[in-house]
């Protein structure tokens, strides 16, 4: 009975999206009263400095987790979330990069043929360009939320809550993926962003799935948001094909072969070393 209670397992269902969104919102509210009470009595809006920016995305994310925790996952199971965050074996990490560098390329191609003008995506591209402008203006603050705090609090709520989740559930891992891909794309609410994210969270499914670690997508997930933090700082773009003046089908090309080769060795010819706790 012991040994039963211990192999219990949270799953992801509707309750769970409710306890991940009401806490994402509660946290991040609390902290929005901070800025309220800034306008009103100092007349300063703080929506846009560095420090803010970075209390409010931890409050959210850090909500959200709590709330899943809390609610869901400890009743389900007897005890609190527990993540795996162990190393594999150094071939595994000659694979990873360079698939997921090709697919960085192939999204990049794909997100290019989206329009930026018109009457539907041209006033929403000026409003989501706008607003990306307004949050890189600090390069330090930038570096934090993109580099370091995004990876680590969305691969746990992506991977490893809700992929882990639908799994444990006994959805295919295939399902699983594609489904947390997609509502990782939802997320950043807006069309260019959301194409990259749902292939890049594929590859970063793929990965947890084989290595039951989030320590590797997450470091993927950090290098992806520090090629486009580099290229925003000294290429003002956030394309490969702008910054080095080439073709974006030359882009596609070498996304394509490289994420081709190095899915085919990481999914069929190297067998993955790890550590499932």
């Amino acid at each position: 009975m012991e040994e039963t209670e211990l192999n219990k397992k949270y799953i992801f269902d509707w309750k769970g999206a409710v306890a991940l969104i009401g806490g994402m919102v509660v946290g991040s509210s609390l902290f929005s009263l901070i800025n309220v009470f800034s306008v009103f009595v100092f007349n300063e809006d703080l929506q846009y400095r560095g420090f803010y920016l970075l209390i409010v995305n931890a409050a959210g994310f850090g909500g959200a987790i709590f709330a899943f925790d809390y609610f869901i996952a400890r009743p389900q199971t007897g005890r609190k979330l527990n993540f795996n965050f162990s190393t594999t074996n150094f071939v595994t990490w000659l694979l990873i990069f360079p698939m997921m560098f090709g697919m960085m390329l192939i999204a990049e191609f794909i997100t290019g043929q989206i329009p930026i003008t018109g009457p539907f995506f041209g006033p929403f591209y000026e409003f989501f360009s706008g607003l990306m402008e307004r949050m890189t203006k600090d390069e330090a603050t930038l570096i934090l939320l993109a580099v370091v705090m995004a990876p680590i609090f969305e691969e746990i709520i992506f991977r490893g809550i809700i992929q882990k989740g639908l799994t444990n559930k006994g959805m295919k891992p295939l399902y699983a993926i594609l489904i947390s891909s997609v509502i990782f794309g939802l997320v950043h609410a807006n069309p260019w962003q959301f194409v990259g994210a749902v292939l890049l969270g594929c590859v970063l499914g793929l990965v947890y799935e084989k290595t039951k670690s989030l320590l590797l997508p997450m470091l993927l997930h950090a290098f992806n948001n520090l090629c486009s933090s580099l290229l925003i700082f000294y290429g003002n773009t956030e394309s490969f094909a702008d910054a080095f003046n080439v073709s974006e089908l030359l882009i596609l090309g070498i996304g394509i072969l490289l994420f081709s080769l190095f899915f085919f060795l990481f999914t069929k010819k190297y067998r993955v070393h790890y550590s499932d706790n």
